[in-house]
């Protein structure tokens, strides 16, 4: 499998992946990127190499994208969900960094260092006035995660209040690190300084702008070290050249390098070129951290800090994931086994599998379904968009545990047509790790799910196993499993059989079961790698 790492990130990262079986690392320029992308596996970013969809176009096997930091706006979200590339990024690696050099920006702006320092550099002693002290000021921090949250301590330490604006943080969380959460305009009401530390998206792009400066107090210092895009450049340079805000000190700006930003120069704007997590211990960190997603993700299928699944805990991830074969599977089982073509998609949960991931799951179980019917490539980032661009609907329920396994999954491929039944599995994961399937259209008949499967349907009646044997033998067929099962104890009961076949099989040796008298449907299902 081929990585490509496109921007510079930690040696000590390079070397991980180098010294990983099975991947072959390339490291490219902005000039040679190109000529690499049409076999590789997997891309790793920082903020110069812009991932858009012309790039992805280019990488049609491209599995993953991993950005070295925390923001993902130089990556197309949209356009990588839709080609189902999994797009990852490493929160917290560089959090301690740009917490520092948020407050070094906080103090500067303060206490007027960058304009003393240069008066004193052109031989002036200005003694009269250096700023003011943030002891008893109000912090307001817009986003209170891993780097608001760590500001928000080192406040603390300079005896600062700290008021913070997040929706999606819980008043016991806030309360632990000793933050008050306001809303929006009393934040801007009651802050000396506000600080940003918010995701870019359309609700927080130019979100300090001419009418949220006017709710704020006067005189109030802006420090923005998340995206410069938060800022509506021009109506802070209006702010700070009338007075109305005393300063604003920024890490970030809109365009990069700031070339025709209405900022620069201005004498109460301090100033530093997007710098936050560019320190050697955060820029080691967040190389070494993407470096062990890809090669985690590529190698094991693990999935950490994903920005375009929803977020599971280690923990979360740690239980479900040996579910995730059993979910594809039996999506692809009912897909391929069903009479007709499903609308519906039912998913029936019980015991662990439906205390954590279900989302995940159901995504397993779609991309499951549609790689069935479908040429493209679908899995479990992409798969609710497809599934939902062709009309699929997906029920979800949980109930009670069934068949004596604690765990259990059950997949049904339901029509639009009146009185048809649909076709369902159920199944498990066992304690090796393998799916098998417990029971078809609610007959028990235990398999495991993989590899190519002769799937049957008769009346059971004696001569009907051997006659299957006999037929595959003349055809060269050899079987692997044979598993049995009927709805009733008794003769003439409706059956049905999973027989494992060896190597590849032909389509055509359904002619020949077919011919047998007590069959009544016979489908190859293709599963997978045993």
């Amino acid at each position: 499998m081929k990585v490509i790492v496109a921007d510079k990130i930690s040696e000590r990262g390079v070397e991980l992946l180098k010294k990983t079986p099975g991947l072959n690392v390339v490291v490219t320029t902005k000039e040679t990127i190109g000529a690499e992308l049409a076999d590789a596996d997997a891309l790793i970013v920082r903020s110069a190499t812009k991932v858009t969809p012309d790039l992805l176009a280019k990488a049609p096997h491209l599995r993953a994208v991993g950005r070295a930091g925390v923001g993902v706006d130089n990556i197309d979200l949209q356009e990588a969900t839709r080609r189902g590339v999994l797009v990852m990024s490493t929160p917290g690696g560089n959090a301690i960094s740009v917490a520092e050099h948020t407050f070094a920006l906080l103090l500067a702006l303060a206490r007027q260092v960058p304009r003393l320092d240069a008066a004193l550099r052109e031989g002036r002693w200005e003694k009269s006035s250096s700023g003011t002290e943030v002891r008893g000021k109000t912090l307001g921090l817009i986003g209170l995660g891993r780097i608001g949250s760590e500001v928000a301590s080192r406040a603390e330490a300079f005896d600062m209040r700290v008021v913070a604006y997040d929706p999606y943080i819980s008043e016991a969380a806030a309360k632990e690190l000793q933050v008050e959460l306001v809303p929006l305009d009393r934040l801007y009401a009651e802050s000396d300084f506000i600080s940003l530390h918010t995701a870019l998206s359309p609700a927080t792009t130019n979100m300090i702008n001419a009418a949220s400066i006017e709710k704020m107090k006067k005189g109030a210092r802006i420090v923005n070290a998340a995206r410069g895009e938060l800022i509506n450049e021009a109506d802070l340079a209006a702010a700070l050249k009338s007075g109305r805000l005393g300063g604003a000190a920024l890490d970030v700006f809109v365009e990069e390098p700031p070339k025709n930003s209405p900022l620069i120069g201005l004498p109460n704007v301090v100033g530093t070129p997007h710098i936050a997590g560019s320190t050697q211990e955060a820029q080691e960190e967040v190389g070494t951290q993407v470096a062990v997603q890809i090669r985690d993700y590529l190698a094991e299928g693990i999935i950490r800090n994903a920005v375009n699944l929803p977020a599971l805990s280690a923990d979360q991830y740690r239980r479900v994931r040996p579910y995730l074969e059993l979910a594809e599977r039996l999506g692809s089982l009912v897909s391929q086994a069903s009479q007709t073509r499903p609308g519906r998609i039912r998913i029936r949960y019980a015991g662990e599998v439906a205390e954590v991931g279900t989302h995940l799951l159901r995504s397993a179980v779609l991309a499951g379904v549609l790689n069935a019917v479908l040429d493209e490539k679908v899995n479990v980032v992409n798969a609710p968009a497809v599934a939902a661009a062709r009309g699929l609907t997906v029920e979800e329920e949980t109930r009670r545990r069934e068949l004596g396994f604690p765990n259990t999954l059950e997949v049904s491929a339901l029509s639009e047509r009146a009185g048809d039944p649909g076709f369902t599995a159920e199944g498990t994961v066992l304690h090796d790790g393998s799916p098998r399937v417990l029971a078809v259209d609610g007959i028990p008949v235990e398999a495991q799910l993989a590899g190519t499967i002769l799937y049957l349907r008769n009346q059971d009646e004696p001569g009907v196993i051997g006659q299957v044997g006999s037929t595959l033998g003349k055809l060269g067929v050899n079987i692997a499993t044979f598993a049995l099962g009927r709805r009733e104890a008794a003769r003439g009961a409706e059956a049905v059989a999973l027989v494992r076949l060896d190597g590849e099989v032909p389509a055509s040796i359904l002619d020949s079961i077919g011919g047998i008298k007590a069959i009544t449907s016979a489908k190859l299902l293709r599963l997978g790698e045993v």
